[in-house]
């Protein structure tokens, strides 16, 4: 029998209303159903469609809604940008769901969260037009976030890893990043796309301009890396879009023992050279599709 573990007080914080530290939810209030989105104003667009709501809290970028959508209980969270918060949340609500906070040891029983992320992206082929919806059947961390945790690489893909790195130039560059491969849970990609939506493999960089290849006044370390990102094929696999968040989630659910995916909605094609930033309705309408399926 596995020994549980004892969270000390440095490692685990519990404000003093008994609620997670950086998200300020209790226990109680998390459903097993989680979706999250970047924006905190997305969270009231997503609860908007609730029946009811029993939790509503704020703390920094983290808003939080808990309520029931057709039956179904469902925690609504914003994470804001970046993997690092996507740290701070897979975390945290991992901890309210296997941690308890009177004894801070381990519960005797797993519980299982099923998280999705909705959130926009920017296309990389020309079959992701914008409007397209993309789910992540694959992730590329250039974030570096996984690498920091025991057990990345019996979750991750090593050999596409190495095909990419090889593809990309940074084979022995000490100033390039690491990047991981990561497969999203495959019953919450084929639960959530179903026949709608493109199945793709998802770069999440570790910003929005240079490490997506855009430039503004400082020129780039390599002014073709986006066109070696789109060219990079691997068994069948090519790279569909850029965003921030998908690799941190992917690896941390599969090392946490969670089911995740990520949902976006192309926004911009930096093939096409187009984007559409009066996408709210559309956004609403992936909303909605996950909310029925998730």
């Amino acid at each position: 029998m596995k020994e549980k573990r004892y969270f000390p007080s440095s490692e685990l914080i519990i404000n003093a209303d008994g609620s997670v530290f950086h998200l300020h939810v209790k226990p109680e209030h998390l459903a097993s159903k989680v979706i999250l989105v970047g924006d905190p104003g997305r969270v009231a667009l997503v609860a908007s469609h609730f029946e009811s709501k029993e939790c509503e809290v704020a703390s920094r970028e983290f808003k939080t809604v808990t309520g029931v959508y057709k039956g179904k209980r469902i925690t609504v969270t914003s994470t804001g940008i970046g993997c690092d918060n996507i740290d701070i949340v897979m975390n945290e609500l991992d901890a309210l769901a296997n941690i308890d906070f009177v004894t801070r040891m381990e519960k005797d029983e797993p519980v299982q969260l099923e998280v999705v992320r909705i959130g926009t992206c920017g296309g990389l082929q020309p079959y992701t037009p914008v409007g397209t919806f993309v789910c992540s059947e694959k992730s590329v961390g250039f974030d570096g976030l996984l690498n920091f945790y025991e057990g990345r690489n019996a979750v991750c893909d090593l050999p596409m890893e190495r095909a990419l790195l090889n593809h990309l130039g940074w084979s022995g560059n000490m100033c390039a990043p690491a990047p991981y491969v990561i497969d999203a849970d495959k019953e919450m990609v084929d639960r959530i796309a179903q026949q709608d939506m493109v199945r793709g493999v998802t770069v999440a960089c570790g910003g929005f301009f240079g490490p997506q290849g855009r430039r503004l006044r400082i020129p780039l370390a390599d002014p073709h890396q986006n066109e070696k990102i789109e060219s990079f094929e691997y068994q069948g696999h090519r790279i569909t879009n850029f965003e921030m968040e998908s690799s941190a989630l992917a690896g941390l659910a599969k090392l946490m023992g969670h089911k995740a995916t990520t949902v976006c909605m192309v926004i911009a094609n930096r093939v096409a050279k187009e984007a559409n930033t009066g996408y709210a309705n559309q956004i609403d309408d992936l909303i909605k599709v996950v909310l029925d399926r998730i």
